[in-house]
């Protein structure tokens, strides 16, 4: 089961970040695409968070309950980026 709406709002100033990658797309709150493939996403609740990331043909998870966590988190995403 994805995240809950009260454990996303913990992690506004996180889901702001990513919005502003413009190759990914928001389809629901927390739950991102690229083009049709899914590409992120968060599960757990308060003091659980992990996101889900894909990097290749898997999913890695991430611990996501701290900014220094945010920080590896959007790191890897941005590896994750497609080239320009």
């Amino acid at each position: 089961m994805h995240a809950a709406p009260e454990t996303l709002d913990l992690l506004d100033d996180l889901l702001s970040e990513i919005r502003a990658r413009a190759w990914l797309a928001e389809r629901k709150r927390g739950i991102f695409y690229r083009k049709s493939a899914g590409w992120l996403h968060f599960h757990g609740r308060p003091g659980d968070i992990h996101a889900d990331l894909k990097v290749g043909r898997d999913w890695v998870r991430y611990p996501a309950n701290n900014r220094s966590e945010w920080r590896r988190l959007l790191a890897a995403l941005d590896r994750s980026a497609p080239a320009a």
